[in-house]
């Protein structure tokens, strides 16, 4: 037997090690910020999924569930732009999945698809203009792809986080065409962007997290 996926009312760890790889990568996220933007990505993301792992500490909830809660708290409590985006983001993955009972690969897959349908009705950037889309779509490309081939869960993720790296590392070369960044012209090229960061931290976690918790649920299976 191969791995399938986690049980969604089981996802809580995967939720705790995303929190946790925000935290230890705050300072890093407000330095990449700062050499282009403002500098504090990483104090807001830091804060926001702070508070949330706070909320959910005692509480007994879902991966989906918990993703929605974190949308929530994002749009509410977080300024600039990247709480309204991320806040659209989760709450659009959780939408997508309340209902599934077990989080495979192709589960995943059409959450990250609606979370990345969702961000653009907010932003209409699209691949190359040096957003967090360009780590977004690329996963999502990478897990669809995946699935449609049959291939694992342990593979389609493993894909899905090549490309959401490949996306992030793509943002170097490009000129930013939103947010604050994009007043500098040329001048934004040759650093990357916060968000695309920020967003393979949280989806490269999240991949690492459910294959944990994977072979938590089904020991003796093979990846």
């Amino acid at each position: 037997m191969v791995l399938e996926g986690i049980q969604n009312s089981a996802g809580k760890p995967v939720l705790l090690k995303m929190v946790k790889a925000i935290q230890d990568n705050k300072d890093y996220l407000s330095e990449v910020d700062g050499r282009i933007g403002d500098g504090d990505h990483g104090m807001n993301m830091n804060k926001g999924f702070t508070l949330f792992g706070e909320q959910i500490a005692d509480k007994n909830i879902s991966f989906t569930q918990g993703l929605h809660e974190l949308g929530t708290l994002l749009f509410s409590r977080i300024g600039g732009s990247m709480g309204p985006i991320y806040g659209s983001i989760f709450t659009s993955m959780a939408a997508a999945g309340e209902n599934v009972a077990v989080i495979d690969a192709a589960a995943l897959a059409a959450m990250i698809d609606a979370g990345l349908r969702g961000l653009r009705e907010l932003v209409q950037a699209e691949v190359g203009d040096k957003t967090l889309v360009d780590t977004l779509a690329p996963a999502y490309e990478a897990i669809r792809k995946a699935v449609q081939e049959g291939k694992t869960l342990a593979q389609a993720l493993e894909e899905m986080k090549a490309a959401a790296e490949q996306g992030r590392d793509s943002t170097k070369d490009l000129v930013a065409r939103f947010g604050r960044s994009s007043r500098l012209g040329e001048r934004s090229r040759g650093v990357l962007d916060a968000g695309a960061v920020s967003c393979c931290i949280i989806l490269c976690t999240m991949a690492e997290g459910i294959l944990e918790q994977a072979r938590l649920e089904q020991p003796g299976t093979v990846s």
